[in-house]
């Protein structure tokens, strides 16, 4: 409960840096949003360069289902099942995905808000869903977006409100 309170008030420097001491392996450019969570075996977790884990996104290490194995067969008492998960260079994950054990996740791919990651995604994906599945290629949302895409990400705040709210009357 400290760790994820202390992760509120460490700004992203401070959070990758504290992350990377357990072992964490985090690229350069990446952007985290505060109530993410790494999980208790951040040692096993490889997110490459460029990429973006907003709020709420969480990396499952390990399969909680071996607790009823421990407890049904006594040969396994002492058994736990464990997954790396990699993520590929120039990544979005939206808000509170959950990405399972044992997944990599290519380069440049887009996971959806809420999307539940269960397996490996190809590069280049648009994943959705519970469980996640690829919805469309990364040029294929470029293209049927090209339409509706403002280009207002250097404007100051007013000039974007106004542009913006200009555009969709």
């Amino acid at each position: 409960m400290f760790e994820k309170l202390m992760n509120h008030f460490r700004n992203a420097e401070k959070n990758a840096a504290h992350y990377r001491k357990l072992g964490l392996k985090l690229g350069g450019g990446f952007e985290i949003l505060n109530g993410w969570d790494f999980g208790s075996e951040p040692w096993l977790i490889e997110i490459g360069d460029n990429v973006r884990i907003t709020s709420g996104v969480r990396f499952v290490t390990h399969d909680g289902g071996v607790w009823v194995l421990r407890h049904k067969y006594p040969e396994l008492s002492d058994i736990d099942l464990f997954g790396k998960i990699r993520i590929g260079n120039n990544v979005h994950i939206g808000f509170n995905a959950i990405i399972m054990p044992g997944v990599t996740i290519g380069d440049n791919c887009i996971i959806g808000c809420g999307t539940i990651v269960t397996h490996d995604i190809p590069a280049n994906s648009i994943v959705v869903g519970v469980p996640g599945r690829v919805i469309e290629s990364v040029g294929e949302y470029a293209a049927k977006h090209d339409d509706d895409f403002m280009h207002t990400k250097k404007m100051a705040t007013d000039e974007k409100k106004a542009f913006v709210l200009g555009h969709l009357r």
